[in-house]
């Protein structure tokens, strides 16, 4: 068994933040191939947080502020380059699958180092910046705790950063009336 990342969701930000939110439970690269060639005054608002803290989820295609370190079996590693060879195919223009599997085989090798030494459920968080031309990635680690305040299950050990309230709205508000007689 190998050590990949898996998307995580501790709250619904990824969904506001970015652009495509990578679903939870998606294995994950680092994606930073996305921006490669890209000039920074070139991304839009959503690209420019993907670019700077975003790890890519395969299925999705959609971005994750944070992964999770998890077991994955032989089978579901060469699964996951195989649908990352067709993302590339179908999102980015590779000619072919044969010619996308390399690049894919390499970016799973990636994922896989930053994950290798951690213990299972580490969270895992990147920066990336531009710095004279080059990107350069920085990674993080949270390590989980036996108990949290929150101690649900899918946290994995990890609190949740922000704690969201819904609330119903009017459909209709009429800012005008709420102004006032001054």
């Amino acid at each position: 068994m190998t050590r990949l990342p898996r998307t995580i969701r501790l709250d619904p930000s990824d969904k506001v933040v970015f652009a495509q939110a990578a679903e939870p439970g998606e294995w994950a690269v680092t994606g930073t191939f996305l921006f490669w060639g890209r000039a920074p005054d070139s991304l839009s608002r959503k690209e420019q947080i993907a670019f700077r803290s975003g790890f890519l989820g395969v299925a999705s295609f959609g971005f994750s502020t944070l992964v999770t370190v998890q077991e994955a079996r032989p089978d579901e590693r060469a699964a996951l380059v195989e649908h990352l060879a067709q993302q590339l195919v179908t999102h980015l223009g590779a000619p072919s699958l044969d010619a996308a599997r390399p690049a894919a085989e390499e970016e799973v090798a990636l994922a896989e180092s930053l994950c290798s030494g951690h213990p299972l459920n580490t969270l895992l968080a990147l920066h990336r910046r531009y710095d004279n031309g080059a990107i350069r990635e920085q990674f993080r680690t949270l390590k989980p705790r036996d108990e949290t305040a929150f101690s649900g299950s899918h946290l994995q050990g990890h609190d949740r950063a922000f704690h969201f309230v819904e609330e119903e709205v009017e459909d209709h508000v009429d800012i005008f009336s709420l102004r006032g007689s001054d």
